[in-house]
């Protein structure tokens, strides 16, 4: 039988899919362009000169190559904040999850409590308190706030309940598996799937974080993609400072580059039913 196509939901999808792949097409065709040619050109249409591969390299290379250090700052800031949130979030997810103790149900309103609260409702304490300690215009700035995540523990929690069963856990405690070793060696390889798409939240969060950085950093050798190319965005503002609209343009597409690398290289982990046949019933 046949299903019958809704015209309806098959033109609602189709505005989607433009609405989200319109700025990527004209992200891609305006890096193609130098910066006269950015000017004097259709947006959505290539301009006379194809100056792609050049704006690559003077994205590299302008103002003594800083664009390399952003980048550098932006996978360290991820590669300690986005992964230590995961693994952060697995542990107390799985400890939730798997063991029983007095004021569980009080963590439990708490998380509910933090995962409500928006980010920039958080930011002038947060700065306060850096500030406070002196690491303001640290790294520990951006990577301590980002180890936080209370959508990421909410998440591994509920996933930890339902993907690790307690009869695995208990047939390893028999075997003399401490708990240390009982989660790394069962709780991980089950609960991997869940851990991705947390990974994967706190990738996407880190990387594109701009506002925290723009309260806590002013040294630009500290400063990630965002805050630089924010920086050079507004260079054609002030007096005497030069327009490099096609470096920021440039800059951005490569940006997001290391994003589609990270979901399409960690999406054969993002699977359910890793677990199947685990237990015997």
């Amino acid at each position: 039988m046949r299903r019958r196509r809704s015209v309806t939901l098959t033109a609602a999808c189709s505005l989607m899919l433009v609405y989200s792949l319109l700025p990527l097409v004209w992200l891609l065709i305006n890096a193609t362009k130098t910066q006269d040619g950015l000017l004097s050109s259709f947006g959505l249409w290539f301009a006379d000169d194809f100056a792609f591969l050049g704006n690559v390299a003077d994205t590299f290379t302008y103002d003594g190559g800083i664009f390399t250090r952003w980048l550098l700052n932006t996978l360290f800031y991820v590669v300690a904040g986005a992964g230590g949130a995961t693994l952060l979030a697995a542990l107390a997810g799985y400890g939730l999850a798997k063991f029983d103790f007095p004021g569980r149900r009080a963590v439990f309103a708490v998380v509910l409590g933090a995962v409500a609260v928006p980010g920039t409702a958080l930011a002038v304490p947060t700065f306060l308190m850096f500030s406070g300690l002196g690491l303001t215009n640290t790294p520990w700035a951006i990577i301590v706030p980002s180890l936080v995540s209370p959508f990421g523990l909410y998440l591994m929690w509920n996933f930890a309940g339902d993907s690790v069963p307690d009869e695995l856990l208990e047939s390893a405690r028999v075997d003399g598996a401490g708990e240390l070793r009982t989660f790394f060696s069962i709780g991980c390889p089950l609960m991997a799937p869940g851990a991705v798409t947390v990974l994967l939240f706190n990738v996407v969060a880190t990387w594109n974080n701009y506002f925290l950085p723009l309260i806590m950093l002013k040294d630009p050798d500290w400063y990630p993609l965002t805050l630089g190319l924010k920086s050079w965005n507004q260079q054609a503002t002030t007096a005497g400072g030069e327009a490099v609209f096609n470096l920021v343009i440039t800059g951005s597409l490569l940006t997001i580059v290391p994003l589609i690398a990270a979901f399409l290289l960690l999406q054969r982990f993002w699977q359910s039913g890793l677990n199947a046949g685990g237990v015997k019933e």
